[in-house]
């Protein structure tokens, strides 16, 4: 759906329209949140950490860069427990972890 067309050389031109949509429907969810303090950046790979950490120091989200804690979310006697109102991942398949506790 997001890839425009493929090369003969196999690089995949990515259609701009659609993933500009997508990225302004996040930012309005991103918005649509009070208080920042309330919002989990989480990357557990290394090129997604400084992104993270960048993203939290001018938004004022809390980033959780490396690995994911299980039971952050779920485990109300640890001291890290926490309760946001949005989870950003960078990566779906690695943050799995993040991404089961906040369904629950």
């Amino acid at each position: 759906r997001y890839v425009f067309r493929r090369t003969g050389d196999g690089i995949h031109i990515i259609h701009l329209g659609k993933t500009w949509e997508k990225v302004m429907v996040a930012a309005r969810a991103i918005v649509s949140i009070e208080n920042p303090a309330d919002i989990i950046v989480a990357s557990q790979r290394p090129y997604g950490s400084r992104a993270v950490l960048k993203f939290s120091q001018y938004t004022g989200a809390l980033a959780m860069a490396g690995r994911w804690m299980p039971g952050t979310l779920t485990n109300q006697i640890t001291t890290k427990f926490m309760e946001p109102r949005l989870l950003i991942v960078t990566d779906p398949r690695t943050d799995s972890q993040a991404i089961k506790e906040a369904s629950y």
